[in-house]
């Protein structure tokens, strides 16, 4: 069976490819912009998860539909894709040196029926000079994250501790992508690679 993977996140394909799993990479249209942010971090992106597969639902009729949405909470305030250089720069000014937490609910739609998931991530920053922010993002192509950063790589450098799934963070928790497909009998053991 074919898995649609309904993202143009280059991770979640690099993640999903971890298993012999065959899927097709698609991106979803949905304007994610028309989802407004009521104040539940959790609740916001289990909706535009959603949404976006149900976006995907006519073009793929017969086929399992993944879709995701990650998004970055602090104290109060969600920080998804900066739209410049100089919002990239105030998120990280905001999340230097502070707890802060990544949700990313995936959906699977198939068959008529939906079923989601949402992990949180705790990270604290190190505290983050202006300079060291900077020389971050000559680096990092941030437009495309949540946030403005990546954990891995040279993510390394901005992040002091992680409680919970490291995959979340990348945008495709494993732990709920196996239980997803559990339910419609695909077991990722199954899929193992060899390393």
């Amino acid at each position: 069976m074919q898995i649609v993977l309904g993202s143009g996140s280059p991770r979640r394909e690099e993640i999903l490819r971890f298993f012999t799993l065959p899927f097709i990479k698609v991106s979803s249209a949905f304007d994610e912009e028309s989802v407004p942010f009521t104040g539940d971090p959790a609740l916001y992106v289990q909706e535009l998860s959603r949404k976006k597969g149900e976006s995907l639902l006519s073009a793929y009729p017969n086929s399992p539909i993944l879709t995701a949405d990650t998004t970055v909470f602090c104290e109060g305030e969600i920080y998804n894709k900066p739209k410049s250089r100089e919002e990239a720069i105030c998120f990280l000014q905001k999340l230097s040196d502070r707890w802060h937490s990544v949700f990313t609910s995936l959906s699977l739609s198939y068959q008529g029926k939906v079923e989601s998931r949402c992990e949180e991530t705790k990270i604290l920053f190190h505290p983050l000079t202006l300079q060291q922010i900077d020389q971050y993002l000559q680096h990092v192509n941030f437009l495309d994250k949540a946030g403005s950063y990546a954990i891995q790589q040279s993510g390394g450098l901005i992040v002091k501790k992680i409680e919970g799934c490291y995959y979340n963070v990348m945008g495709l928790p494993l732990g709920s992508l196996r239980e997803l497909l559990l339910g419609i009998g695909i077991d990722l053991w199954q899929h193992m690679k060899i390393l």
